[in-house]
């Protein structure tokens, strides 16, 4: 509908200036054209034209998008959350800093589009990094693979404008820990790290085409308690960057403002999730030093929520969500392992308990924010229906939904413990019922 209207304007523009009809006598000098508006000052609009044409519209097509490439150097500060960290590495050296240097594609709604006007500044893409922390020999040197996407949080002149950004996606190449190789490697366990990262940046737009952004930014990488150990690396310091912009029409930052486009229908929409992974689990031994063994095992994780959702507007939606799950460690024990007298320990024997000492149903509470293709989602519950221990709990998720169609998505969450104990991954689909969201182009 969109794109139609356009269309009209820009034909209404070109038709605008009328044809002169051929007159017999002397000649003269052509009146004035009568135009409302030129063709190419229709948002959403171009026209085949040269440069320094005239505004006579030759052949016209809405534009939907623009597209960047760009690249950002990172210099972090990496947090000392371990010893090897602190420096208990072959090095016997601290581990402080790392680097980054990042190459990305983006595109975002060309501007006076519903979407654009809606959702101001947003865009999304994807990304490659190589990150140096310093440590190749123990840890790699890892690259990432990401989605991301950003948007405006505020106009701060014609030029400048403060923004935020997240990414999600994997990390390849890391050296695991290995009790004989790398023995003193307790970050990560796994080749293979989800990558999560947070950003708040200043934008200056240098011309119409050049973009510079400079801010700060926080990131994690870890194994999604699937393979020991587990204890991540957290970095965060400064992002610098430089874009390029193909299609853009104007250096200048557009001013939010409300449309017609924006009426929303309020209603409740309903989404059902199923899902599954695998995870590692410490068993306690019992005792007051509270100490634990890892389980050699991995076990299955499977579950389904089922959401009620009250959808306030084009960018968030809250409501209550019942979280059936089925966790496979639940409630392992194992015992104290007696050696004889010349050393000899034996195998040390983990069992599970029966089915209904691992399975809960629990109630949250959840609110989601809303964009183009990605929604971000937040809860806090507590298992309402188990059999104790271990499904005795309270426990947060962060989930990602990438929409398959408007009825479909995947789903990509982690399950916390208390704020800060893992639990596991939440990798799935989703199905929305009821969705009223209007159509946008």
């Amino acid at each position: 509908m969109l794109a139609a209207v356009l269309l009209f304007l820009c034909t209404a523009a070109a038709a605008a200036t009328p044809a002169v009809p051929a007159q017999a006598g002397p000649a003269q000098a052509d009146p004035a054209p009568v135009r409302a508006f030129p063709a190419r000052d229709v948002p959403g609009c171009r026209a085949a034209t040269p440069p320094d044409a005239p505004d006579t519209l030759w052949q016209l097509r809405p534009r939907r998008f623009i597209h960047r490439i760009g690249t950002e150097f990172r210099p972090e500060y990496i947090f000392p959350t371990n010893r090897f960290l602190k420096g208990i590495n072959t090095d016997g050296e601290r581990l402080a800093y790392s680097a980054s240097l990042h190459l990305r594609y983006s595109f975002q709604p060309a501007r006076g589009t519903a979407t654009a006007r809606i959702y101001p500044g947003v865009y999304q893409g994807i990304g490659l990094a190589y990150y140096d922390f310093g440590s190749h020999r123990e840890l790699g040197s890892p690259l990432a693979a990401y989605l991301f996407q950003g948007a405006r949080i505020a106009r701060l002149s014609e030029r400048v404008s403060l923004n935020y950004e997240w990414n999600f996606g994997l990390s390849f190449g890391w050296h695991p820990y290995d009790p004989d190789t790398n023995k003193y490697n307790v970050v990560v366990g796994s080749r293979v790290n989800a990558y999560l990262d947070v950003d708040f940046y200043f934008l200056w737009r240098l011309t119409r085409e050049i973009d510079l952004t400079a801010g700060l930014g926080l990131g994690h990488f870890s194994n999604g308690n699937t393979k020991f150990p587990n204890n991540g690396l957290n970095v965060g310091g400064l992002k610098l960057g430089v874009a390029y912009n193909f299609g853009r029409t104007d250096e200048r930052i557009a001013p939010t403002r409300r449309t017609l486009s924006e009426r929303f229908p309020r209603h409740m929409s309903y989404d059902l999730v199923l899902f599954g992974s695998w995870r590692r689990k410490g068993v306690g031994l019992g005792g007051s030093d509270n100490r634990q063994v890892a389980s050699p095992e991995t076990y299955t994780v499977l579950g389904a929520n089922f959401s009620a959702m009250y959808n306030f507007g084009y960018k968030f939606r809250a409501g209550l969500s019942l979280d059936g799950v089925y966790d496979g460690s639940a409630n392992v024990y194992t015992e104290d392992v007696i050696c004889s007298i010349d050393g000899d320990c034996g195998e040390q024997e983990f069992l599970k308990p029966p089915l209904r000492y691992q399975i809960a149903l629990g109630v949250s509470a959840r609110a989601e924010f809303v964009m183009p293709y990605f929604t971000i989602g937040f809860g806090v519950g507590v298992n309402a229906l188990h059999r104790g221990g271990d499904l005795k709990q309270f426990y947060q998720m962060l989930t990602l939904k990438v929409a398959l169609t408007r009825s479909s998505f995947v789903h990509i969450g982690y399950n916390l413990k208390d704020f800060h104990t893992p639990n596991y991954l939440m990798l799935g689909v989703g199905f929305r019922f009821n969705n009223k969201y209007p159509r946008m182009r």
